[in-house]
């Protein structure tokens, strides 16, 4: 018991010197242990028979697949020695349960999904005309007559434009933590592995070590998610902020790494359609996320992930 207890001190004690430690360092300062990032999981939202967000023109399936794409190569050409494994390549649907697993089994250090966004128009009436309406009282047998108002209801497009970046809800961490502790052998090194092979998983050292866990990779994808929002704004795209979606994303919990998830857009929006569809916009999109995922590099393997604060929204 001693034994076992000692080991999960000292893997407490790892994880809360990388989780509460914010002190920069500067680039030729070393840390003694670097986290790596060593393979990037790519998801292009919907596909196949779930088509997403629709536009005038396009679909949300072919949109994100499309960003994917050329994220895929941004990534492979301008970060050397990571990987990118994507969920998929071509027009298929897999289930949020799916595109988890082939995440989990690709044994991803970070998840990103790419979607577009969508707002419903909004609804107007006008009057166009009145009509004259005639009541008889039962009771008086009287007759009245009065005119009331001919309204016509019509829509108009909804300009909400930008992009945003969500994570998980903090109300979602049990099942992050669920994740985790499914697959230990993603975030475990094998020295501490060793040390912790006979724990009972429901052991309460084993749950405070998933506790901090999971809150070190939400920090990760609060940070990763503002780093994204930030070189958005560079681009000249308004940003909708990083944020936390009240309601959860179900596959962003049910990774075992920091994930986020990036709407690029409005596809609802005439002038954002065309521009998620456009070469320039696309390939915009793709630099700005990685340009964010070279700074969450650098700062992953040279100075830990620093706190910050993000917004939440309630849906």
């Amino acid at each position: 018991m001693t034994r076992r207890i000692s080991a999960a001190l000292v893997m407490l004690i790892i994880l809360s010197v990388s989780i509460f430690s914010f002190k920069q360092k500067e680039p030729s300062q070393q840390p003694q242990q670097k986290q790596k990032l060593r393979r990037i999981v790519i998801d292009a939202g919907h596909g196949g028979g779930d088509v997403g967000a629709l536009g005038k023109y396009s679909k949300e399936k072919n949109v994100s697949l499309e960003v994917a794409l050329i994220l895929q190569q941004y990534v492979e050409k301008e970060i050397p020695g990571v990987e990118v494994y994507m969920t998929r390549t071509t027009d298929v649907y897999d289930s949020p349960i799916e595109k988890a697993n082939k995440a989990n089994a690709a044994k991803g250090d970070l998840f990103i999904s790419i979607h577009c966004n969508s707002a419903a128009p909004h609804k107007r009436s006008e009057i166009v005309g009145y009509k004259t309406v005639t009541k008889k009282n039962k009771k008086t047998k009287k007759t009245t007559s009065k005119k009331v108002p001919i309204y016509k209801t019509y829509y108009i497009s909804n300009q909400a434009k930008g992009t945003e970046t969500f994570i998980w809800a903090t109300g979602k961490s049990d099942q992050k933590a669920n994740a985790l502790k499914n697959h230990e052998d993603l975030y475990m090194d094998s020295t501490t592995a060793a040390e912790l092979k006979d724990f009972n998983p429901e052991d309460p050292e084993m749950e405070i070590i998933l506790s901090l866990k999971t809150k070190q990779y939400f920090d990760r994808s609060a940070r990763f998610a503002m780093t994204i929002e930030e070189e958005f704004i560079k681009t000249g795209r308004p940003s909708r902020q990083a944020k936390q979606r009240g309601k959860g994303i179900w596959v962003l919990q049910a990774v075992a790494m920091p994930a986020v998830l990036i709407e690029i857009g409005f596809i609802s929006n005439p002038d954002e359609e065309d521009y998620i569809n456009s070469e320039k916009g696309q390939n915009e999109i793709a630099a700005a996320i990685t340009n964010a995922i070279k700074r969450y590099k650098y700062t992953l393997e040279t100075s830990g992930i620093k706190q910050g604060s993000m917004s939440a929204e309630k849906k």
